[in-house]
């Protein structure tokens, strides 16, 4: 799984970074800044977006919810095979609403997947607390609710956008809480505990242990009677 994980996070990396040099050569090069060339710094964004999302779902890799993350990796497929082709395809071809209906659901999809990925991935291999349950479904209502407006969006009400917007303001809540909590929470489980004697207090103590037959817990207890005895 390690090498699955590096293998393709070094694709991601290599394909961004000629997407970028084409991003960078198109900036540079001589001439108008022409269609050619607005094609291609879009190609760059696509490829980089895309990067990162694939990113969000490889932090899955080895969980036992890592079905999310690979539904995610095939949905943003879909999102970016339509963006390029959206991009480099003959706008004569394009005929009606549903290619960009399909963009812009594939894309609420894939980045709810990505979103949900890190928290999960955030909250590690431990029991699935109550918090990132709720969190979770309040991404999978807004993603619902976004992709129900972006197909029919004329015929909603006033009602149903102020209730995108509290479930909206709940997921990002969540998503902040547990971010929080889960890097300052596992900083500080992982700080070392400070310890109680130095090195070499240990060795002498050890080696009086030794000396007497006994273990260094009963050494220590009879030390501390008879320092604590009145005498």
């Amino acid at each position: 799984m390690k090498d699955l994980r590096r293998l393709v996070a070094t694709v991601v990396i290599v394909s961004f970074s000629i997407a970028a040099l084409m991003g960078i050569a198109a900036l540079l090069g001589g001439g108008d800044f022409g269609e050619t060339e607005g094609r291609i710094l879009l190609t760059t964004v696509i490829v980089g977006t895309e990067s990162v999302a694939v990113l969000c779902y490889l932090a899955l890799a080895g969980h036992r919810l890592v079905a999310v993350g690979v539904v995610g990796a095939a949905v943003s497929l879909v999102a970016f095979g339509t963006a390029l082709w959206l991009t480099w395809g003959v706008r004569d071809n394009i005929d009606g609403s549903e290619p960009w209906e399909l963009l812009g659901v594939s894309i609420t999809l894939a980045a709810s997947l990505a979103q949900a990925s890190l928290l999960i991935a955030l909250a590690g291999k431990r029991r699935i607390g109550a918090g990132l349950i709720a969190t979770l479904a309040a991404i999978t209502i807004v993603a619902a609710m976004i992709s129900t407006a972006i197909i029919d969006g004329e015929s909603l009400g006033d009602a149903y956008w102020r209730i995108l917007g509290v479930v909206a303001i709940l997921d990002v809540l969540g998503t902040v809480v547990l971010t929080a909590v889960g890097a300052f929470g596992r900083r500080s489980s992982t700080e070392p505990e400070p310890k109680l004697l130095t090195t070499a207090v240990e060795s002498r103590l050890l080696d009086a242990a030794k000396e007497r037959g006994v273990s260094p817990s009963q050494l220590v207890a009879d030390a501390l009677d008879a320092f604590l005895t009145p005498r």
